[in-house]
């Protein structure tokens, strides 16, 4: 059976409302080393995945591997019924036909439990080919949202430039344009503030704000957000955590 016990049901809350604005409909592979979920959008634009490793969960025991076929909406339906501070757990038999939630409130000796109905998906797993990358990009993820958030006022489209000046954050359109330029900054006292770029080739994409800004639901689980560019290929947008990551994909848009 499985069975993850995690301290503060926040964590696996943020997570799941993050990944919900891209998919729907997805299957959760469940095995002894955690938890992992990987699914396209419908539009085939972007990518997410997920891995909540087994060390994440102060409890953890998966005795064969699982697959749960959950629609997102559902399960934040359910999991807006627990409090961020409730102890969470997940369980569910070898060959489940629902996952069973528990929220758990010690100070108030409160318990409550749920059962989500599941899904038979036919979703084939993706395989995200080893890339290259020319530049990557360590920054504050709050910084990132709110770059995201103004650029998306003047135009639907985002295009980042990396070169060994910094790295450029511009729009444009039927109102205006915009710009943000930031450098390479190592803030000592407060590393969560640092930007960091580490570059081969200069790169330049434009990307869609609205994908954009749909990542930056991700922005409660980490401090940073690290972004990876090439040429021509998707951007990977990954927001770590001590217990795994989220990972979303971006193809650029390209000229016609």
């Amino acid at each position: 059976m499985l069975e993850g016990k995690l301290e503060q049901a926040a964590l696996f809350k943020k997570v799941v409302d993050a990944a919900r604005e891209l998919v729907q409909d997805c299957n959760i592979d469940c095995s002894e080393n955690g938890l992992a979920l990987q699914a396209m959008d419908s539009s085939h634009v972007s990518l997410v995945s997920l891995l909540l490793s087994a060390e994440g969960f102060s409890e953890y025991r998966c005795d064969r591997n699982i697959t749960l076929g959950i629609n997102l909406n559902s399960l934040t339906k359910i999991l807006r019924c627990g409090a961020n501070e409730d102890v969470l757990t997940l369980e569910a038999d070898d060959s489940p036909d629902s996952l069973t939630i528990r929220f758990e409130n010690t100070q108030q000796d409160r318990m409550s439990e749920y059962a989500l109905k599941l899904m038979d998906i036919d979703q084939e797993h993706l395989g995200i080919p080893e890339t290259d990358f020319s530049v990557t990009i360590t920054m504050p993820s709050a910084e990132f949202q709110r770059i995201c958030r103004d650029m998306q006022q003047i135009s639907e489209s985002l295009t980042i430039e990396a070169s060994k000046d910094g790295v450029k954050f511009s729009c444009e359109g039927d109102i205006g344009t915009g710009a943000v330029t930031l450098r390479s900054s190592n803030n000592m006292d407060k590393p969560e503030l640092s930007t960091i770029i580490d570059l081969s080739e200069p790169v330049s994409l434009t990307l869609s704000t609205k994908y954009l800004l749909n990542f930056c639901k991700a922005t409660g689980l980490s401090n940073q957000v690290t972004l990876k560019m090439v040429d021509e290929r998707p951007m990977l947008v990954e927001y770590p955590m001590t217990s795994g990551y989220l990972r979303f994909f971006l193809a650029p848009k390209l000229d016609e």
